[in-house]
Parts: structure tokens; C-alpha cells; sequence
């Protein structure tokens, strides 16, 4: 009897088989957070261990609504988490706890309302013809699709921050949050033992200068705006008018800043990763592919989608999902316990710490048929997905703000670029998923370009 071949499987990455040491945590979580993830976590709901401290990696989606939706005030973010994210976008809504989070997050709301999200379609679709243009200078030929996806999301979310012809320096900005998550964003040995935040971590000494700058460059920005009282209908605008419906309370400059950098550095990395893994995957299934280009062929007939588009899109929506749950972009969360608590069983004590490994979660046997697979299809009835085991933007209420925001432009991104381009891998160029702050195709994506020939 022949044995039956298994299937071709997209990158993944290597999970620990075994558990490692105080040193092989710190030295793995520099090069690869995901690969402090142990290969069990794929298979079992709950995960715990003791390294300095008593730790529960939690894929059980019962714990993860515990923890994210009903609890979220008693699993507050990790010190570590704050750490480093702190001198580049000091208590803003990524990392403030409490009321001043909920006041901030009320104040930004109708910034992103589903109104104010389909509004901005029109700066997506021009960085969209920005984008097709490049490539296809690049065409026939390898490229690095997501040093090109990149460049285009920092242009939208550029562009919806401070309106063109503010004067902001983009390249500086994009330059300093590279900058900084390529070193302050690393774990070092310090943070792993849980030691206090006034104790300096060499890797982040290096990046203030950057951090410095980035601040200045949208500090400058909002005071010309300021002065100048030029009304635009940014987000810059959005939110210096918004106003916490409860308190009355508004951004004062530096909240304003900091939660404006925020957006930046999270609005263009989250959408640029999505079309990244998902030009990878229609690249690795030419089959799903096809079915993209002829969906957006018959929705779209050569234009741009706008928002009114979307809902004709479905299968591209699909894969963007799928792309999603292979490759989260924020693939390891974590939060402290305060309180004595139960989860998945086990008891959780004050000052544990809780892993929340979404790379782990969506992988996991208990809860996706065939996980490591790139299968579309499963998204086909989003009814049936199990609650709390698709996590790509969190959950509860402090999950991602701008979700519709990165959904509509991935979708029409990726939409216009496989009604252009035919892409197909590049031998022996393959991405590895390597998680520092957000989990990036290390070595980029690179794919040959074919112009779609029509008839």
C-alpha cells in the first residue's frame, strides 16, 4: 500500500519541544518570542510553570473571556508590556489602566465608528494606485512585497493622521519606530526575571534619541495645527475634538501626541502584516489565488474597491482572516494577575503571570481542524469559529480600536493587487515568522511579479 504524502504547509515557526532555562528564555525571547512557546501549547488548553515566578499559558477560550472580557480589570497588562512600549507612547490607550483608559477610549470612539472608517476609503485608494504603480515597475521580476505593503500602510495611516501637507517628516517617523522595535522592543534577561522597570535595560538606552525625535516631529505638527487652526477631518482633528461623553474631558497635547503615535506605529504595522502573509499565502495556493482575482474581477471591474464594495468581496475578506490566524500580529499577550482567581481549573494567585500565546491559540487541535493548513473556507460561516479561539485583534473591551480600520484596507489592498499582479514564490527566499513586538516575515516576502495578462 502507497503511503498517502502529507500536505505542503505554509512557514511556521519552531516551538520549544522542552522546557528551557532562565538564560534560554532570555536569549530566545531576543531573537523570537514565539519560540519561548512550547509545542504543547498547540494541543492542550492550559499550559502553567514556574521561572522566577508562577506562570499559565491560557488557549482555553473559557479562561481567555475570563481574562480579556469579564475580569479585565483584575488582569491588568504585564510591567513588561509597558516597559518598553512606554517612552514611545507614554499612558496612552495601548498601555493606560483604569478610568484613565476608559475616558480616553470613550473620547476616541467616534474617530473610529464604522462611519468615520468608510470616510477614509478614499486616502486607502489612493496609496492603493501608489502601490500597484511601484510594483509594476518592479514587474517581471522578484520583490519584497512587504517592504512594499509597508510603505503604502505608513502612507495611509501618514496621511489619516496629519492630512497631507502638514509637513510632518514621514521618513524620520518611519525610521524611529523601525528603530525602536528592532531593539528597545526586545526582551532582555531583566524583564524575564521580572526585575523593577527603574533598573536600565541596555538595549533601550540606544533607542531614546529616536524616541526623542519621533516625538518631536508630531509635537512640531500639532502646534502648527494648533496655531494655525487649519480643520481637516484627520484623526489628528478627530481626536483633539473628542470628548469623553461621561467626564467632558479632552486630550490635552501630550495625550493627544502620545495616542496619535500610538495609531501610527499600530495602524500601519497591523494592516502591512496582514497583506504581507496574505500575498505569501495566495503566492504558496495559486488555486486560492485565482479565486481572489476572479472575485475582485467580477466585483470590481479594473476600479479600486470602495467601502460599498466590500460586501462583494467576501472570499478576500476570508483570506485576509486566514492570514490572520496563521500570522497574528500580536501573537503573544501578556497580563499580570492581582487576584486570587480560577482559570481553566487551576488556580491563579496574585502576581502571576498570564501568557496569552495567539500564535498558539489559533494553531491549537483542540479548537481548528488541520490548523498549520491555509484554509480559507474556514471563514466561509464566521458562526462557526469557536468564541475566544480567534483572538488576531483581541477581545473584550480593550481589543483593537482600529480593526475595522485595518480590515478595510487589507481587503482592498489585497484586492487590487491580485487583480494586477500575478505572485508566486521566489525559491529559496522563504519568510520565517520571527515575533519581536509583532510577528514580522523575517527577510521579507519576496515573490516574482507577472502583470495579469486580460484578454
Amino acid at each position: 500500500m502507497q503511503r498517502q504524502l502529507e500536505p505542503r504547509l505554509p512557514v511556521k515557526a519552531r516551538l520549544a519541544e522542552r522546557p528551557l532555562s532562565i538564560g534560554k528564555v532570555a536569549r530566545t525571547a531576543r531573537r523570537n518570542l514565539l519560540e519561548i512557546i512550547p509545542e504543547l501549547a498547540t494541543w492542550q488548553k492550559m499550559v502553567s510553570g514556574r521561572l522566577v515566578k508562577r506562570w499559565h499559558m491560557v488557549m482555553d477560550p473559557g479562561g481567555l473571556r475570563r481574562i480579556l472580557r469579564d475580569r479585565v480589570d483584575a488582569y491588568p497588562k504585564a510591567a513588561i508590556t509597558k516597559s518598553i512600549l512606554r517612552p514611545a507612547i507614554g499612558e496612552s490607550l495601548f498601555i493606560a489602566e483604569g478610568g484613565h483608559w476608559q475616558w480616553q477610549r470613550r473620547a476616541a470612539a467616534s474617530a473610529f465608528a464604522t462611519r468615520s472608517i468608510r470616510n477614509l476609503a478614499p486616502v486607502m485608494a489612493a496609496a492603493t494606485q501608489t502601490l500597484i504603480d511601484r510594483v509594476r515597475r518592479s514587474a517581471p521580476g522578484p520583490t519584497d512585497l512587504c517592504a512594499e505593503v509597508t510603505a503604502a500602510t505608513f502612507e495611509v495611516i501618514s496621511d489619516v493622521t496629519f492630512a497631507e501637507g502638514t509637513g510632518m517628516e514621514r521618513q524620520l517617523v518611519h525610521s524611529a519606530i523601525d528603530s525602536f522595535v528592532n531593539n528597545a522592543a526586545r526582551a532582555s534577561l531583566l524583564d524575564v526575571i521580572g526585575a523593577p522597570e527603574w533598573i536600565p535595560r541596555m538595549n533601550r538606552l540606544f533607542t531614546h534619541p529616536d524616541v526623542r525625535e519621533m516625538k518631536r516631529i508630531a509635537t512640531q505638527v500639532i502646534e502648527e495645527r494648533r496655531v494655525s487652526g487649519r480643520c481637516v477631518a484627520d484623526l489628528h482633528d478627530l481626536l483633539a475634538s473628542g470628548v469623553d461623553p461621561e467626564t467632558g474631558r479632552r486630550m490635552n497635547p501630550i495625550e493627544l501626541r502620545d495616542n496619535l503615535l500610538t495609531f501610527i506605529v499600530a495602524g500601519h504595522e497591523t494592516t502591512a502584516l496582514a497583506l504581507s502573509w496574505s500575498l505569501y499565502l495566495l503566492a504558496f495556493d495559486s488555486c486560492a489565488q485565482d479565486r481572489v482575482r476572479q472575485e475582485a474581477e467580477a466585483a470590481l471591474a479594473g476600479d479600486i474597491a470602495t467601502p460599498r464594495d466590500l460586501e462583494h468581496l467576501p472570499f478576500t475578506r476570508q483570506v485576509v482572516r486566514e492570514a490572520l490566524r496563521l500570522y497574528p500580529p500580536a501573537a503573544l499577550l501578556l497580563r499580570t494577575a492581582m487576584d486570587s482567581d480560577v482559570i481553566g481549573g487551576r488556580e491563579v494567585r496574585p502576581g502571576d503571570t498570564m501568557l496569552l500565546p495567539i500564535y498558539a491559540l489559533h494553531r491549537n487541535h483542540c479548537f481548528w481542524k488541520n490548523p498549520d493548513t491555509f484554509c480559507p473556507d474556514r471563514f466561509s460561516d464566521p458562526n462557526i469559529i469557536h468564541s475566544h479561539a480567534y483572538l488576531p485583534f483581541g477581545a473584550g473591551p480593550r481589543a483593537c480600536i482600529g480593526s475595522g480600520f485595518a480590515m478595510q484596507e487589507a481587503v482592498i489592498m489585497l484586492s487590487a493587487l491580485i487583480a494586477e499582479f500575478h505572485f508566486s514564490p521566489v525559491a529559496d527566499r522563504q519568510p520565517e515568522p520571527v515575533m519581536i513586538l509583532t510577528l514580522r516575515p523575517k527577510g521579507g516576502v519576496w515573490l516574482t511579479v507577472q502583470p495579469v495578462q486580460r484578454s
